[in-house]
């Protein structure tokens, strides 16, 4: 595939949010989804400080954004048992099949966005 222009890139991101806006998937936010997609693209372990420290935000932020991801199964958070000051998030199978689900929807949507 060839790199996408600028006005495919926008409608491709127009496409696939508006699609996962109307399935029946979490409406999740930018920052919901950045952190979400940092647990499952980048090596663990993943920590609330970690987490903050990455995307240049408070820990309270990121607090806020993994209660919303917990609430739809889609991260856990546990205490490090080596080290009780730290949170532990991890993955959960719901969450692999949510991004896998989008995933796909994205390559479906490049394919009519390049077509």
């Amino acid at each position: 595939m060839s790199a996408l222009r600028p006005s495919q890139a926008l409608r491709l991101w127009h496409d696939a949010t508006l699609a996962l806006v109307r399935a029946e998937e979490p409406d999740l936010t930018a920052r919901q989804m950045t952190v979400l997609l940092t647990v499952y693209l980048e090596a663990p372990p993943h920590t609330v400080r970690g987490l903050a420290a990455k995307l240049g935000v408070t820990k309270a932020v990121i607090t806020r954004a993994l209660d919303t991801l917990g609430r739809h199964g889609l991260l856990t958070r546990k205490r490090d048992p080596k080290d009780m000051r730290n949170v532990l998030v991890q993955r959960t199978v719901e969450g692999a099949l949510f991004l896998e689900r989008f995933g796909d929807l994205v390559v479906d949507k490049a394919k009519e966005v390049v077509g």
